[in-house]
């Protein structure tokens, strides 16, 4: 069994300040998954991450300060592939893909579109290219876990207030649809497989202490391919953990 974690750091320098490799000596993770590291490899310190015994696979954005992603793993990849093979979205370091035998696992950044009416037809196209590339991975008969910020809540039970969040970025109608049909492809929504309750988040606005009220956002996931289901052992949400505005997401799977 592998126990994978997905987390958007928000900036990984400042998450490893408050904490970050003492919470990653205890959680004995096999793979972890960080979206929005905002940095290049050689500005990190990374020497806790070897003792700990990970090999480091980094794929950041041209942009200082931007974007940016990262695997950390103790299982040795049989392929590492950085990007999707699109410059304009490969520039912004938002795609690693690990494969492990008929696997693969990928570790995706998805783009906000909150920033405005520019960053939200990036983030559209975005969604309609990942969707053929995946698309075109399953065709060559790869199994796929993908997780990472999705940047968008699957459903109203995703969401703390589904009817005043209606037309925001990460709650639109259109984001929501291109979700579904996503899912169509064949995956499983891995925390939901085990829970069905409300009120699980994995992102909080720093603003209006709504943490601590937890009014939050699911919008970080591990998918599967629906024949990887046999597989699941466990998925879980960390929220007690706080380096960042998201908390982390496990999935405990035999690989």
């Amino acid at each position: 069994m592998a126990e994978l974690i997905s987390y958007n750091v928000n900036g990984i320098r400042a998450a490893i300040k408050k904490g970050f490799y003492d919470w990653l000596k205890k959680s004995k993770t096999d793979i972890i998954c960080v979206q929005e590291t905002k940095a290049m490899q050689e500005q990190v310190e990374t020497e806790e991450l070897e003792k700990l015994g990970y090999t480091q696979y980094w794929f950041s954005a041209e942009k200082k300060g931007y974007s940016g992603v990262a695997v950390f793993s103790k299982l040795k990849p049989d392929n590492i592939e950085l990007g999707m093979g699109i410059d304009k979205y490969d520039s912004e370091g938002r795609v690693i893909k690990m494969d492990f035998g008929n696997v693969s696992l990928i570790n995706a950044y998805f783009p906000s579109g909150s920033s405005g009416d520019h960053r939200q037809e990036v983030k559209m196209a975005f969604l309609d290219d990942f969707y053929t590339y995946t698309e075109e991975l399953q065709n060559k008969g790869r199994e796929l876990i993908i997780c990472g910020d999705y940047n968008i809540c699957r459903k109203p039970i995703d969401i703390h207030n589904p009817v005043g969040n209606v037309n925001s970025s990460g709650f639109l109608p259109e984001e929501r649809e291109w979700f579904a049909k996503f899912m169509e492809l064949g995956f499983i929504d891995t925390f939901r497989h085990f829970h069905d309750a409300p009120h699980n988040y994995t992102w909080w606005s720093y603003r209006f202490n709504v943490r601590a009220r937890n009014l939050g956002w699911r919008i970080d996931y591990f998918l599967t391919s629906r024949s990887l289901e046999k597989n699941l052992m466990e998925a879980s949400i960390l929220p007690e953990v706080k380096h960042s505005d998201h908390c982390p997401v496990r999935l405990k799977i035999n690989l």
